[in-house]
């Protein structure tokens, strides 16, 4: 296993680098350039000032040199300066990765608790009337964009009834608590959970479909085993090995998903930033939070290679 492990993270480094690559190269082929952005806010700046501060900032080179310096820099330890603030990029990104982490967390403990329940019912009950409400969720959640959900949320929760905040962390900065957080976290959570709930319920309805019929779930009810538990440890224990592998490959979608999210209930988080630096031709920060990302999408996927041997023992990697 050691080995195999060994021969993954090596795959995860490679892969790394020809993210950063790839973001580095499309990140300037953009329209514009930090220039803009500044040059709009500081109208009276000559050309000649232009010229030193795109020499300053290095931009003036070629975008192979310039990714090369970015590279050298980041493995320093260093992630560079905002053109947009002029704090360090690390230090911005810290501020709001806790934003990010929580939301996504929260809509995949919720979606995962919904979809479990619900979708080992249906299979309790094929082809019945509540079998086929799971499936209508289902369709209802794959087909629905975290952003048009998040949009329809604020016009009946927000606008026509008044019940949920229209966005932000926090009603007041100086008064933060764990309810008001709760409280704002309602729509931005159940929109990113939405498009979560239909996949996971449809592939625990089907995998459980399949495990019910095998012939050591018929062997635990002949030796007079109770029906819960039959379900419960037998069943859907098994069930469950598959979904491991669905959450892992639903990260990088999730996180991407939380970039627009955020946009939209106007979340602090990595996606609002992302936004805001892609707006101001950020390159820097825009770089540092695409690190953050293709770190943790890596990552948790080796960490999901690991919880499936844990799920599985009949996975043995070599």
């Amino acid at each position: 296993m050691g080995r195999y492990f060994i021969k993954r993270l090596a795959i995860a480094i490679a892969t790394f680098f020809g993210i950063t690559l790839l973001a580095y190269i499309l990140t300037s082929m953009m329209p514009g350039s930090p220039i803009d952005f500044i040059v709009s806010s500081n109208p009276n700046m000559t050309a000649d000032q232009v010229a030193a501060l795109e020499k300053e900032m290095g931009i003036d080179q070629p975008v192979i040199i310039q990714y090369v310096k970015w590279l050298a820099e980041f493995l320093k330890g260093n992630l560079g300066y905002s053109y947009r603030t002029g704090d360090p990029v690390f230090e911005e990104i810290v501020t709001k990765l806790g934003g990010t982490l929580l939301l996504v967390g929260a809509s995949m403990l919720v979606s995962i608790l919904i979809a479990i329940p619900l979708g080992t019912a249906a299979a309790l009950k094929p082809n019945s009337l509540f079998d086929y409400i799971c499936s209508g969720i289902c369709f209802i959640g794959n087909s629905t964009p975290g952003f048009f959900a998040g949009m329809i949320f604020i016009y009946f929760f927000v606008v026509k009834f008044n019940l949920f905040p229209m966005g932000g962390m926090y009603t007041s900065p100086s008064d933060k608590n764990i309810a008001d957080l709760l409280y704002h976290m309602v729509l931005p959570c159940s929109a990113l959970a939405l498009q979560q709930i239909g996949g996971y319920m449809r592939h625990i309805r089907s995998n459980m479909l399949e495990t019910l019929g095998e012939d050591y779930i018929r062997t635990s009810k002949a030796k007079g085993l109770k029906r819960t538990r039959v379900i419960i440890v037998h069943g859907l224990r098994n069930a469950m090995i598959p979904i491991v592998t669905i959450v892992g490959m639903n990260i990088p979608l999730l996180i991407g998903g939380s970039v627009v999210t955020e946009t939209v209930f106007s979340w602090p988080g990595i996606g609002t930033l992302m936004t805001t630096s892609i707006n101001a031709r950020d390159y820097p920060l825009i770089m540092g939070v695409t690190v953050i990302v293709a770190t943790a999408v890596l990552i948790g996927n080796i960490l999901i290679d690991l919880i499936y041997c844990m799920v599985d023992p009949r996975v043995k990697y070599s």
